[in-house]
């Protein structure tokens, strides 16, 4: 009984293990700890299988907590400004730099969302193109 066990634990590690940086499957159980990853409307995450200098910017544990900051906080927060990029980017709104920094490139890209998903052109992070873009 104890080979038994200490085999599947062996297997289950060696699996576990497998497992690079470079793999996008979300796994149910095994799903990332990074709030701010992309996710679809079924709740799968998506990162990119390359770093970029905003995935190491301080951000909050919990995705709820985003929820709570309003549209002023949220531009000045590298990680979140970082995130946004980069869902903007895979869209093709944006061809800029991801540096975490909410400038005129990135408002021009939110207004042209905006257009294309019938949303009043505003420019600015509002709530109905965080729920496009499935930011939190």
């Amino acid at each position: 009984m104890k080979r038994i066990t200490l085999v599947l634990v062996v297997g289950l590690g060696a699996m576990v293990a497998r497992g690079d940086e470079f793999d996008i499957v979300d796994y149910g159980i095994f799903r990332s700890v990074d709030p701010l990853a992309q996710r679809d409307e079924w709740g799968t995450t998506h990162q990119t299988p390359h770093v970029i200098a905003t995935d190491f910017a301080p951000r909050y544990s919990w995705r709820w907590m985003y929820y709570f900051k309003g549209r002023d906080q949220l531009v000045l927060d590298p990680a979140y400004v970082g995130a946004l990029q980069t869902t903007l980017r895979r869209l093709g709104y944006y061809c800029g730099p991801v540096d975490g920094v909410f400038t005129a490139e990135v408002s021009y890209a939110i207004a042209r969302l905006q257009k294309n998903y019938s949303m009043r052109v505003t420019g600015t992070l509002t709530t109905p193109v965080r729920r496009a873009l499935h930011l939190p």
